[in-house]
C-alpha cells in the first residue's frame, strides 16, 4: 500500500499523535495585495483553516483543541499545527513567539507549519532550524499544482521553480517537507505533480479533492459551468495512479481533503467523510496491484 501519516508518527513518537489545528492571526500575501488580492480561487475566507481554533491565545487554542478530540485521545501526544493562512508570512520576533509558545507544553511533541514556498526568508528558515533542535519542525507547503499555467488560473502567485527553491532550503536546514496536492483542477496533471514533488525531496504529500465552498472564486467557476467536479469514483482512480509513484519513504499524510459541511457546494459525496475514506481505503486495497 502506502506510508501512512499513522504509521509516521508511531515510529518517530513511539506513540500515536494527533495534530492540533491553529490560526496564528497571519494573512496571505496574495490576499493582502503584496501578490495579489483574493486568494487562489478555492480558499475560503478562513483560509483553509476551517477546523482551527480562532481568535484566542496560541496556548488557549490548544486548550480547546485538545478537549475537542478527548475522546479520540487517550495515551498520546500531539502536534502544534499552525494551519489557516501562510503561516510564515509575518516578522521574525511574531513567528518566534507564538512557535515557541505552540512547543513549551510538555504533550506537544512537535510543530507543523503551513505556508507558502514564496514566504521562506532565510531568516525564517533558520528559526525554523532552531526550533527543529528543540521539537521536530515540519513545514507543509501549498504546492496543488506543478504546472505553471494550472497556478496562475487557481490565482496561485509564484511559479514552481519557486517551490524547489524552497524544498531544498528547507531539507538543507533538516525541516521536514509536506506538500500539499490536489486533485481535479481543469487541465491539469496531478501525477505530473506527485513526481514533481517527489524529484524536489518531499518527505510526504496530502492529497485533496477539489471540493467548491461557498464565498470563493471557484464557486462562480463552478456556477458558470467551467468547473466539474469529480466522481468518487474518478477521485479514487486518479489518487491510486498519485499514490502509485511515490517511493515507500514518502509518507502519505491525506488522501482526500475536506471542506466544512455547512459551506460545501459540490461534490456533495465528499460530505460523508466516514464513507469517503472507507471507499478510498477499500479501492487503493483492492486494486494495489492494477
Amino acid at each position: 500500500m502506502y506510508r501512512t501519516a499513522n504509521d509516521h508518527y508511531k515510529e518517530k513518537f513511539g506513540c500515536k499523535v494527533y495534530k492540533l489545528s491553529l490560526d496564528g492571526g497571519f494573512t496571505c500575501p496574495n490576499r493582502d495585495g503584496s501578490i495579489a488580492t483574493g486568494g487562489c480561487i478555492f480558499c475560503s475566507n478562513l483560509g483553509g483553516g476551517e477546523f482551527a481554533e480562532h481568535g484566542e491565545s496560541v496556548t488557549r487554542q490548544l486548550e480547546l483543541a485538545k478537549r475537542r478530540v478527548a475522546d479520540k485521545m487517550k495515551d498520546g501526544k500531539y502536534i502544534a499545527y499552525f494551519q489557516s493562512f501562510t503561516n510564515t508570512y509575518g516578522p521574525y520576533e511574531k513567528l518566534k513567539k507564538l512557535f515557541c509558545e505552540a512547543i513549551a507544553p510538555q504533550d506537544i511533541v512537535g510543530l507543523s507549519i503551513g505556508t507558502r514556498p514564496d514566504c521562506l526568508p532565510d531568516s525564517t528558515i533558520e528559526l525554523l532550524r532552531q526550533l527543529n533542535q528543540i521539537k521536530p519542525v515540519t513545514v507543509e507547503l501549498g504546492l496543488q499544482t506543478a504546472s505553471d499555467e494550472v497556478a496562475a488560473y487557481i490565482n496561485r502567485g509564484y511559479e514552481s521553480r519557486v517551490y524547489a527553491q524552497a524544498v531544498s532550503k528547507l531539507k538543507s536546514a533538516g525541516i521536514e517537507v509536506v506538500t500539499h496536492i490536489i486533485i481535479g483542477l481543469p487541465q491539469d496533471d496531478p501525477v505530473a505533480t506527485t513526481r514533481f514533488a517527489v524529484d524536489c525531496g518531499t518527505d510526504g504529500v496530502k492529497f485533496h479533492l477539489l471540493h467548491i465552498l461557498k464565498n470563493t472564486r471557484l464557486a462562480t467557476e463552478y456556477e458558470q459551468g467551467r468547473v466539474q467536479p469529480l466522481s468518487l469514483e474518478e477521485y479514487a482512480r486518479i489518487l491510486k495512479t498519485c499514490i502509485a509513484v511515490l517511493p515507500p519513504h514518502v509518507v502519505v499524510h491525506r488522501i482526500t481533503g475536506d471542506g466544512a459541511k455547512k459551506d460545501l457546494i459540490a461534490p456533495l459525496w465528499s460530505a460523508d467523510k466516514k464513507k469517503t475514506l472507507n471507499y478510498l481505503n477499500q479501492y487503493l486495497q483492492k486494486n494495489r496491484r492494477d
